[in-house]
């Protein structure tokens, strides 16, 4: 935990599963320290010829390079710190762990393609009750969900109705003659 103007914050650690959220983090962190350009444009050495403003501009610039750095060693774990051991510079830290993490988009999609097959494929099974069915649909939605799926309530509620076992069809003809899903779904949301 690191204090800062009378607040208490808990630092964002980088582990091997939460890329994605560590550099969304991490990126208003340095927003908040004021080093977010250092670690996305880097910083210029200065010549022997430079005037005394440059060398000024560089110290400061080499300062937040090196405060910036700091950070990013005290929020990675130690797999993720011996990536970038080695780097002198924030810019070439974060490069060397978005290079590392640049495959996690590619993987993610996968993932979210195959439970998107399961989803599309799940039907209540005989042994099956209506809560392990539930509880099965509420999961591989979720899942879904934190990949980054996009999915509406009433989509998920027609699925769940359309693939009940077929000893439930006179609940689903039941449910669907009471009530419209969409107009009462909408009245709902007006209410609130």
């Amino acid at each position: 935990m690191a204090t800062n103007s009378g607040f208490t914050m808990t630092l964002p650690i980088l582990d091997s599963k939460n890329y994605e959220r560590w550099r969304i983090q991490m990126k208003v962190l340095f927003g908040y320290q004021e080093v977010f350009d250092i670690i996305q444009e880097g910083y210029q050495s200065v010549g022997e010829d430079a005037t005394e403003a440059q060398r000024l501009v560089h110290k400061d610039c080499k300062k937040r390079d090196c405060k910036a750095l700091f950070m990013i060693h005290q929020c990675v774990d130690e797999s993720n710190f011996e990536k970038i051991s080695n780097a002198k510079t924030t810019k070439e830290a974060w490069d060397s762990l978005e290079k590392c993490y640049a495959g996690a988009e590619k993987v993610k999609n996968v993932k979210l393609q195959t439970l998107r097959r399961e989803y599309k494929l799940l039907q209540m099974r005989d042994g099956d009750t209506i809560g392990e069915y539930f509880t099965k649909i509420r999961s591989l939605t979720n899942l879904m969900k934190g990949y980054g799926e996009v999915m509406k309530d009433q989509l998920v509620v027609e699925k769940v109705l359309r693939t009940l076992n077929p000893k439930f069809d006179h609940v689903v003809v039941a449910i669907e003659e009471s009530k419209d899903l969409e107009v009462s779904r909408l009245k709902n949301c007006k209410a609130l």
